[in-house]
């Protein structure tokens, strides 16, 4: 098939060329979006008399009639035509003839791109959030089964002070609201019409940019034609905020690791989540939670690769911009299946609610709270941090817990005990005791879920 833009050639392009230049087979993906924005363009070139309403008719239908072959298998995409561009616009000329040609009026595959991906990414941004929000719901109503259930918090992952189980669900939570944040900060750039640009400078012709906006839902037009074909920053925006929410994911499925093996026993993974081993017949592996790890990596990966694309380009557009799809498509892709896995992950988990108490109790976690004590007895901190230390090394040497200590002993180190420290020492009123504002007592994680369902209810 001849190019469209070969008119100015005297040879045709080599084979190996077409190869290497060729994005058909990735950027297919963008033929709904392409088609809109085409039909929309088409409407306006008639309501502005650039073409003829009979011809916008003709165009229209071939449109339509394309995209429905494409959606049915009935069109395959030629590799030779570069892009999945060119292809709608070459098939649509084989089927309505010349008048097809007509369709480019007033636009360049420069900004005609640009446009096919932010309809792309805004429609990208929403399932995003969507399914952020699902998962948050999961991790929502796990945490209200589980406001009951003490498990130690860690710091260095060393036994540090114990909290609720459902206070830990929360801080996923608020790190997926971040998360929710940014990409619907993100949407207000990528929600801004391109198209009329051009290929760097705008277009002679009198076209209705308001008039484009409006119909393809866009609140803001681009400003600048060179800067809107040269930017990728929306995009690099999407692929930065999906790699930090990535990251937040990654974080949680390295605890569901860490936390189903025997060695912790905090949680059990549902075996629809897991797999297992071709040589031990043992084995059930936390795999999904490690691909899900994993995978991260290559998120990350695709942001380093678009910046290191565009930190050398001079304005305005440049074949190296082919370069942004394939990050795009692969950030979108991974992350709504990562967030898909990890809602199902949480949402089948059984969580080992007696292991996890009986840790609790375990390394001392409520140290900082004799020390809080002795503070209130008038010690001041850093003596009472220095008498509490001396009292978890005599627990050391003799096998014991703080609250397993006589009054004699502790009295020993700490003059001012008394027989309520006993009290403050209980693991119920240790996690209670933390009532500040974003602490993990049960009024402050009861409080904090209330609002949480409410918001995830309205949402």
């Amino acid at each position: 098939m001849s190019k469209l833009w070969n008119g100015r050639f005297s040879e045709n392009t080599d084979n190996l060329v077409e190869a290497f230049t060729q994005s058909v087979h990735y950027d297919v993906r963008l033929y709904r979006e392409d088609i809109r924005g085409s039909i929309v363009h088409c409407e306006m070139l008639v309501k502005q008399g650039i073409i003829t309403p009979e011809e916008g008719e003709r165009i229209v239908q071939g449109l339509l009639e394309i995209e429905k072959e494409i959606e049915e298998g009935a069109f395959q995409p030629d590799p030779s035509m570069e892009d999945i561009h060119m292809n709608i616009e070459a098939h649509l000329i084989e089927k309505v003839g010349p008048v097809g040609g007509k369709l480019h009026t007033a636009r360049s595959r420069n900004d005609q791109v640009v446009l096919d991906e932010r309809l792309y990414l805004r429609g990208e941004i929403r399932e995003v959030v969507d399914l952020i929000k699902n998962f948050q719901r999961v991790l929502v109503m796990r945490a209200r089964e589980h406001v009951g259930t003490i498990m130690p918090g860690f710091t260095h992952l060393q036994h540090a002070q114990p909290v609720r189980l459902a206070f830990h669900l929360l801080a996923y939570v608020e790190m997926l609201e971040r998360d929710k944040e940014r990409f619907m900060d993100a949407l207000k750039r990528v929600n801004i019409l391109p198209l009329g640009a051009g290929a760097l400078a705008g277009t002679t012709l009198p076209i209705d940019r308001e008039w484009v906006a409006k119909r393809l839902g866009f609140p803001r037009i681009s400003a600048n034609a060179m800067d809107t074909v040269a930017d990728r920053d929306f995009i690099l925006e999407f692929l930065a905020h999906g790699a930090i929410t990535m990251i937040h994911l990654s974080r949680m499925a390295e605890e569901l690791v860490l936390w189903s093996s025997p060695e912790f026993s905090f949680v059990e993974l549902s075996d629809s989540y897991c797999t297992g081993s071709s040589i031990m017949p043992q084995k059930k592996n936390p795999d999904v939670a490690e691909l899900v790890r994993g995978k991260s990596g290559r998120v990350v990966g695709n942001l380093v690769s678009l910046l290191v694309v565009l930190k050398g380009l001079p304005l305005a557009y440049n074949r190296d911009l082919q370069e942004d799809k394939e990050p795009m498509f692969d950030t979108s892709d991974t992350l709504k299946m990562s967030l898909k896995v990890m809602a199902g992950m949480y949402e089948r988990a059984v969580f080992n609610v007696g292991e996890m108490e009986r840790r609790a109790r375990e390394g001392f976690t409520n140290a900082t709270d004799l020390a809080d004590y002795l503070v209130r007895k008038g010690v001041p901190f850093r003596e009472a941090h220095r008498m509490v230390g001396e009292l978890v090394a005599y627990c050391l040497d003799r096998g014991k817990t703080l609250e397993e200590l006589s009054l004699e002993e502790m009295r020993g180190v700490a003059p001012t005990v008394e027989k309520d420290v006993y009290e403050v020492l209980d693991l119920q009123r240790v996690v209670d005791g933390r009532g500040s504002l974003g602490g993990t007592s049960r009024e402050q994680v009861e409080e904090r879920l209330k609002i949480w369902e409410e918001l995830l209810k309205e949402a």
